[in-house]
């Protein structure tokens, strides 16, 4: 029967990886490199660098849990064993604000850039198309969608390769424009200040690797294999991340100064570069990249969140049905098409919206900020508190140093975005008690 059907184990580390770097996207530094050449003084592969490492406490503190607790659920999962059930079901409440909303960021992303590429069919028209074909593929089986998404994302690296042959090529016969240590030290020197002022920039292109602890119950490896891919996910994309923004930083045409003071011009400061320097027709191309690429980050955003809503589902933290799984297909169906009806609802409404995108945006971080937070407080709680682990440095300093880094993020957020963070929290409240005060709640407590 389908409510007696599992998640079948499908998955290789190979798979896990393309869902994390199909998550995160290879360009995803594109879209901010001229917020933080500016805010920085031109040190962005410096930023890049800092950020990888301040995210890879949070990519260890998943490797951590994922090995000791290898459910669906991700960080729902982790916090419970290691927090008790009520913050588990606040950990999964809060990082369901990242894992519910961001489909509907990429997808408009992709809806908008595809638009701009072809004015003559509406923006809605490419969101929808996106929405539905990307929706088919991860109800079809989480397999076929590893498939297609693998070809997605080799696309992307290959224009992310000809970009960088090409940039280096100019680099060898012209030289660069900037000095050649200008992207770690700046542009006449950068500052403490202005690199961590940008970091807190830099780390959100990271948000998505974590998806990947999402299909532990789908691996064909043992539990080790999901810390695995999410540490080697997070190292790639942070030398990606480098590689590509030290390179336009060689050859930007606008200085630092220049770019601060012109805000309108930092969104397309990498394409300009690109098309200035290195190629017309390449900047097209990497536009084509950054059009398709977000409707298959929303694929993965959208298969994450299936598995966050069964987890929660099956363990009692939300209605049943979402834990049915489809006999044919292996995937949690209603839970996966339950996301897809809210994507598309929120995709709607931010589209109607002047600022939709911006507080679509502020929101998705705010979520999955604060599930980091958690998440390291559950390594604490679990094999520090539970288990009387003696290991300091695993258990101790690098769960507190990634939380501090989240709250520091989260303090640094836009004030609209802290204020509906904190109303999804307070609602989240609410809901746990009132499943904790219902009949099921009650039966939960007493046993029976």
């Amino acid at each position: 029967m389908e409510g007696q059907a599992g998640l079948r184990r499908t998955l290789s580390a190979r798979d896990l990886i393309v869902y994390g770097l199909l998550f995160i996207g290879p360009l995803a530094p594109v879209g901010v490199f001229g917020v933080l050449d500016a805010k920085s003084a031109g040190a962005v592969g410096l930023v890049y660098v800092v950020a990888t490492i301040a995210m890879a406490f949070t990519a260890l503190s998943y490797a951590e849990m994922s090995r000791v607790v290898p459910k669906a659920g991700s960080v729902f999962a982790y916090a419970s064993a290691g927090l008790g059930p009520s913050a588990g079901f606040l950990a999964g409440w809060l990082v369901m604000l990242d894992y519910m909303l961001i489909p509907s960021v990429a997808y408009l992303f992709s809806g908008i850039a595809l638009h701009a590429l072809f004015p003559p069919i509406p923006a809605w028209a490419f969101t929808a198309l996106a929405f539905t074909a990307t929706t088919a593929l991860n109800v079809s089986g989480v397999r076929l969608a590893a498939r297609v998404g693998l070809v997605v994302l080799l696309a992307e690296i290959v224009v992310l390769g000809v970009f960088v042959v090409m940039a280096v090529a100019v680099l060898v016969t012209e030289g660069p424009v900037r000095s050649w240590s200008s992207p770690f030290t700046g542009v006449g020197g950068t500052t403490v200040g202005a690199v961590i002022g940008a970091v807190s920039v830099a780390v959100l292109s990271f948000l998505g690797f974590d998806a990947i602890a999402s299909f532990a119950e789908e691996t064909t490896g043992d539990s080790r294999q999901v810390g695995r891919a999410v540490l080697l996910c997070l190292g790639v994309a942070g030398a990606l991340f480098v590689l590509q923004t030290c390179l336009a930083g060689l050859l930007a045409p606008m200085s630092p100064a220049e770019l601060a003071a012109a805000p309108a011009e930092q969104g397309t400061a990498f394409y300009d570069v690109t098309a200035r320097s290195v190629a017309p027709w390449l900047a097209d191309l990497m536009k084509v990249a950054k059009a398709v690429g977000p409707a298959f980050a929303a694929m993965t955003a959208v298969a994450a969140a299936g598995r966050l809503l069964y987890g929660m589902a099956r363990d009692g933290g939300l209605p049943r049905a979402l834990s049915s799984v489809d006999a044919g297909s292996g995937t949690p169906r209603v839970a996966l098409l339950s996301t897809g009806a809210v994507t598309l609802a929120v995709s709607v409404w931010a589209a109607s919206r002047p600022d939709g995108l911006d507080v679509l945006v502020s929101v998705v971080d705010i979520g999955a900020l604060a599930a980091f937070t958690m998440l390291h407080a559950s390594v604490i709680g679990y094999f520090r508190i539970r288990q009387g682990s003696r290991d300091l440095w695993r258990h101790l300093v690098m769960p507190v140093a990634g939380g501090l880094v989240a709250i520091w993020i989260i303090v640094l957020a836009a004030p609209l975005a802290k204020l509906v963070g904190l109303a999804w929290l307070a609602a989240g409240i609410i809901v746990l008690a009132v499943r904790r005060n219902g009949p099921a709640g009650r039966a939960r407590s007493t046993g029976s």
